[in-house]
């Protein structure tokens, strides 16, 4: 009698079954968004009405201690900090088993990165200079996206539904994007809409990127 094999078990999907019609739902609308400012500011070099409602942007609009807490999160933003965020999150999803997380948190957050490089170029908006390309924010867009792979990876793994999972993970995004967003601002580097225009660019490539992510790894059924 022939031992008998059993199928390896499938790891499960990064963007959770679950939440695939309402992230989508959110990926579609923020990318409206993101097009919709950036089609508003094209070419500005000044702060909009929104921008000016909510702060003028000046280099030193905020002081310590309240400074050193904004160079901090900025830090997470740049290259070492990124880097140093994205080797955490790879880590702790081999430790956790996870792969194709590990996959989604490099690819998520290089391909959000890419974006809103390529935006930067296009919409051509300046702060400070006409050297400083300003929209959208890619520190924004780079916290948001993280936390965007981790919170999708901690719905699948707690196992949340539609609701809860949709909640927890929108939370994620606007503690991030908010954090990250208020040290833009507060440090002069960005407007206030470029940190929107960040964070919804965040929202549009994730899910979609997760998506891409499960496509690519799951096995195709085999044709007859």
């Amino acid at each position: 009698m022939g031992l008998r094999h059993e199928p390896l078990p499938r790891e499960f999907a990064v963007l959770p079954p679950a939440l695939r019609a309402s992230l989508g739902l959110v990926a579609a609308l923020a990318a409206v968004v993101v097009v919709v400012l950036g089609v508003l500011f094209a070419g500005h070099s000044e702060p909009g009405r929104v921008d000016r409602w909510i702060v003028q942007p000046t280099a030193d609009s905020v002081g310590p201690p309240w400074r050193h807490v904004a160079l901090a999160t900025d830090f997470l933003g740049e290259p070492v900090g990124a880097a140093t965020l994205v080797f955490a999150g790879v880590t702790g999803c081999l430790l956790l088993r996870c792969p194709r997380a590990a996959v989604l948190v490099v690819v998520g957050t290089g391909v959000t990165v890419g974006t809103t490089t390529l935006l930067k170029s296009v919409v051509g908006r300046t702060i400070h200079g006409d050297g400083n390309l300003s929209y959208p924010s890619g520190h924004t867009a780079f916290l948001t996206a993280f936390a965007l792979t981790v919170a999708l990876l901690a719905s699948r793994r707690l196992g949340l539904g539609r609701t809860a999972g949709t909640a927890l993970v929108l939370a994620a995004a606007l503690v991030a994007g908010a954090a990250m967003g208020w040290a833009q601002v507060a440090l002069g580097a960005h407007y206030p809409t470029d940190v929107l225009g960040g964070w919804f660019t965040a929202l549009a490539v994730v899910p979609a990127t997760a998506w891409l992510v499960d496509q690519v790894a799951d096995p195709r059924p085999a044709v007859a």
